[in-house]
């Protein structure tokens, strides 16, 4: 189980700006949280909200524009040497959301899973880099035969598993999964969750699960982050925001995910967020602890009557 006193992650101002010729994209705009030891925390939000944009600037796939992430009390964007990292990669790895994609077409699964254990040195012979492989197969339930396959012999569902397997080569203690589901069948997605959580609990890892499924991230998160245009606007652990969400966008994305009831989901009423309805009068909202664990971007004035 996570502990919420040891922090593994410390994001801090993170913000992601491009530059276009039509001007500046905030994708992501001041972020600022922690991803405790041994958790699982939730970024969901629409398309384009930025919460992918987050995942790539935390394992530096991108540079930040400003802002800190620390890991371990590390800085991620400070200057680094190659062999400093190379350690860092090591102990961070992403799940990518199209497994196909990410999987290079011409290299065996073998060789696909090994290529971290070669990079780091982690197999002192050809035997032993084969029985790592054989090992981390076995470990996301594929078979040692399917070493000699190439990804497109492969299901989604199956190839995600791969992905899964190549990320874990590495002994990593922190793993972004990045819309690890999204591509994949309903009936198979509740398959690679609780392969996800079960790895989680064997090897004590730490994620953050990104996607826009709200339904699907309550079953695997402790904690789950809200994001709209580049900032957070909740961040509650996972009943506590499916119980009592307060910020009007999470209530209006609450309200689409659909019932499993017919008849009530005739006379559901959905909820359409409408920006303009906060009155911030020049002041900046931010977030602000509404009741123990609960955050909520907010001005003073909204506050007042959230907490009361």
């Amino acid at each position: 189980m996570n502990n919420m006193t040891d922090k593994l992650l410390e994001i801090k101002g993170l913000k992601q700006h491009f530059f276009t010729s039509k001007g500046t994209i905030k994708a992501v705009d001041g972020l600022t949280f922690d991803i405790f030891r041994g958790e699982t925390l939730g970024l969901v939000g629409e398309s384009g909200c930025g919460k992918s944009t987050t995942g790539r600037t935390i394992i530096r796939l991108y540079d930040a524009t400003s802002g800190e992430v620390l890991f371990n009390g590390e800085n991620v964007h400070g200057r680094k040497s190659r062999s400093e990292l190379k350690k860092f990669n090591r102990k961070m790895q992403m799940i990518f959301q199209d497994p196909y994609a990410s999987l290079n077409p011409r290299m065996t699964v073998a060789d696909i899973i090994a290529e971290g254990i070669d990079i780091h040195g982690l197999a002192k012979t050809r035997k032993e880099r084969m029985a790592k492989v054989h090992e981390l197969l076995e470990t996301v339930g594929l078979n040692k035969e399917h070493a000699n396959r190439y990804p497109h012999e492969f299901s989604g569902g199956q190839r995600q598993r791969i992905g899964i397997a190549r990320a874990l080569a590495v002994e990593p203690d922190f793993i972004i999964a990045d819309e690890p589901i999204s591509a994949l069948d309903v009936s198979i997605q509740a398959q690679v969750v609780n392969l996800m959580k079960k790895l989680q609990r064997e090897r004590g890892l730490t994620y953050l699960f990104i996607a826009h499924d709200l339904s699907m991230v309550k079953y695997i998160s402790d904690r789950i982050g809200v994001m709209y245009r580049g900032k957070i606007v909740e961040l509650a652990p996972s009943d506590e925001l499916y119980r009592n969400p307060v910020h009007p966008y999470t209530k209006a994305l609450l309200s689409a995910i659909p019932l499993p009831d017919p008849d009530s989901e005739k006379t559901r009423q959905r909820k359409i967020y409408d920006p303009s309805i906060h009155d911030y009068n020049g002041e900046e909202p931010e977030l602000r602890e509404v009741s123990p664990g609960h955050y909520v971007s907010c001005s003073q004035a909204e506050f007042a009557t959230y907490t009361t």
